[in-house]
C-alpha cells in the first residue's frame, strides 16, 4: 500500500471522527478543531474499564481499555482522519488505524504519550514542554470553541435570567485541583471574599459558575461566601442546561481561577478584560513569590498538601514528560496584555486576538493535500500493516 494518503475523497471531503475522553478540558479541544474544519464528523464516545491502565501502553493498537457495550461502535465506513485527546484514546486512535490498513490520518491534541513521531499531527501548548519537531505545532493556548455567534446566542437565551441584577456584570469561572495547586475550602472562600470586592467597588454584580472539576467543599465555600448580587450556578453532569458560554458572553469582565488552562483562554477569547485568580498564597501560590507574603497556617492544614507536593517534587526532579507547567501559559497571557492577576490592576486596552485554533486548522488540512509527506517513519512499529 502506498504510505501517502489520498489527498482527497473521491466522493466529497475526509470524514472525521472525533474520539470523545472523560475530560472536558480535552474534549472541548477536540470538538474545536473538528467544528472548525467544516468536514463530515462522527463524536464518537466511550467509557473505560476498571482496568485500562493494565492495558492502555504506549505503542499499544487496541481496544482493550474500551468497554465495547457501553461505549460507540467502531465498524467501516472507517473515517480518513481521527482526533484525539487523552492517555486514554491513543490506544484507540491506533487501533482505528490498524483496521483501516494506515489509510487514516491521526492528530492529537495536547501531550501524547506515544512516541511524537507516531502521530501525522501533534497540536501542543507551551506548558508541555514538548521538542520541536516538523509533526508537532506549537500554539500559544488550547484550541476553543469560543465564536461571536455562539457567545451571543448563549447571552441571548440566559439574559432574562439577570436581568434583575445590576451592572457591569463580572462572571466568575471557577475551576478545581490542578497538580501542585490545589483549590480547597479557604481558596474558595478567599475567591468569594475577593470577587465580591472587586464587583461592589464597581456597583455591579457576580456572574458565578462552578466546573466539573471544582470540589464541593470548595463550591461550597465560595457561593457561602459572596457579599453582593449575584447569580450562582453549580455544575452538575445531571443539569440540561450550561451557562457556561451565557456567562462569556454576558460578562462585561471575568475573573477565572488560573488552575485552568482552557477556562483562562476562554475567556481571553471573548476579549474583554480578564483577571486571573491565584489558587494559592506562600508555597501553593502559582506566582514567584519574593517571600513577603506566607501561607496562613489555617490555609496549609484545611489543604490536602500530599498530592500537590508530590507533584512539586516530580516537577523539579522528574522527568519533563510526566508533568505541565501552567505557569508558562499564565504568564504569556499576563505579559502579551490578555489578562493581569486579581488585584493587580487593569488590563490595558484591547487585547490581541488568539489566532491559534486557524493554525491549526490549516495545519491539518495540509495533511490532505497532494504535496503531504508520509505520515510515518517506520509504520509497522506503530501497529500498522504494509502491503
Amino acid at each position: 500500500m502506498d504510505e501517502t494518503h489520498r489527498p482527497h475523497r473521491a466522493d466529497g471531503p475526509p470524514r472525521v471522527w472525533l474520539l470523545m475522553g472523560h475530560r472536558t478540558g480535552d474534549n472541548s479541544q477536540v470538538l474545536a478543531l473538528g467544528e472548525a474544519l467544516g468536514w463530515p464528523l462522527e463524536i464518537k464516545r466511550f467509557v473505560y474499564t476498571s482496568w485500562e491502565r493494565l492495558v492502555n501502553l504506549p505503542i499499544s493498537s487496541s481496544l482493550a481499555g474500551v468497554d465495547k457495550r457501553r461505549s460507540c461502535r467502531l465498524e467501516p465506513p472507517w473515517p480518513d482522519l481521527v482526533i484525539s485527546a487523552g492517555r486514554r484514546n491513543e490506544p484507540i486512535a491506533r487501533w482505528i488505524r490498524k483496521q483501516a490498513r494506515g489509510d487514516v490520518r491521526l492528530v492529537h491534541v495536547g501531550r501524547p504519550w506515544a512516541a511524537l513521531e507516531s502521530w501525522d499531527l501533534v497540536v501542543t501548548t507551551p506548558q508541555y514542554r514538548l521538542p520541536a519537531l516538523p509533526n508537532v505545532l506549537h500554539n500559544e493556548t488550547p484550541l476553543h470553541r469560543v465564536t461571536p455567534q455562539r457567545l451571543a446566542e448563549a447571552a441571548a437565551a440566559w439574559r432574562p435570567r439577570i436581568a434583575h441584577l445590576p451592572g457591569p456584570h463580572i462572571s466568575v469561572l471557577a475551576g478545581g485541583n490542578s497538580g501542585p495547586y490545589p483549590f480547597d475550602r479557604v481558596s474558595g472562600e478567599r475567591l468569594a471574599h475577593q470577587a465580591s470586592a472587586f464587583a461592589s467597588a464597581r456597583n455591579g454584580s457576580l456572574l458565578v459558575t462552578t466546573s466539573a472539576r471544582t470540589p464541593a467543599a470548595t463550591a461550597e465555600a465560595l457561593f457561602a461566601g459572596i457579599r453582593c448580587p449575584a447569580f450562582l450556578y453549580r455544575w452538575t453532569s445531571a443539569a440540561a442546561e450550561n451557562p457556561y458560554y451565557a456567562l462569556l458572553g454576558l460578562a462585561d469582565r471575568l475573573i477565572v481561577t488560573a488552575d485552568s488552562i482552557s477556562m483562562m483562554t476562554e475567556a481571553c477569547a471573548t476579549g474583554r478584560p480578564v483577571y486571573l485568580f491565584d489558587t494559592g498564597v506562600g508555597r501553593t501560590s502559582m506566582r514567584e513569590r519574593s517571600g513577603a507574603e506566607h501561607e496562613p497556617l489555617r490555609e496549609r492544614v484545611s489543604r490536602a498538601h500530599f498530592k500537590a507536593f508530590v507533584y512539586r517534587q516530580t516537577m523539579r526532579y522528574g522527568p519533563m514528560r510526566w508533568t505541565r507547567d501552567i505557569r508558562i501559559i499564565q504568564r504569556r497571557l499576563v505579559d502579551s496584555g490578555r489578562a493581569v492577576w486579581l488585584g493587580e490592576g487593569d488590563p490595558a486596552g484591547a487585547p490581541p486576538p488568539l489566532e491559534d485554533v486557524p493554525r491549526a486548522v490549516a495545519r491539518v488540512r495540509s495533511l490532505f493535500e497532494p504535496a503531504a509527506q508520509p505520515r510515518l517513519a517506520d509504520p509497522e512499529r506503530y501497529g500498522v500493516q504494509v502491503a
